[in-house]
């Protein structure tokens, strides 16, 4: 879905956009997607971070380790 906006851009900066793309709204949109992911992993790092440092997700993950590997077949 898309909505129809009206932003307000800084001479020099219009003429950047201008320069790089012949459609605004989309070399824009892309600018923000790309972002959009950037936030998203640096997000998903810190998480990731932040769980390693877990002292009881780490016990726990390894009771569930040790379960996996304790021979059975699947």
């Amino acid at each position: 879905m898309k909505k129809e906006i009206t932003i307000t851009l800084d001479n020099e900066i219009l003429d950047f956009v201008d320069q790089l793309a012949s459609n605004r709204s989309s070399f824009i949109n892309e600018i923000l997607w790309k972002e959009k992911k950037r936030t998203f992993i640096q997000e998903l790092e810190n998480a990731y971070r932040e769980q390693d440092q877990d002292v009881d997700f780490q016990a726990e993950f390894t009771v569930w380790d040790i379960t996996v590997g304790d021979g059975l077949d699947a």
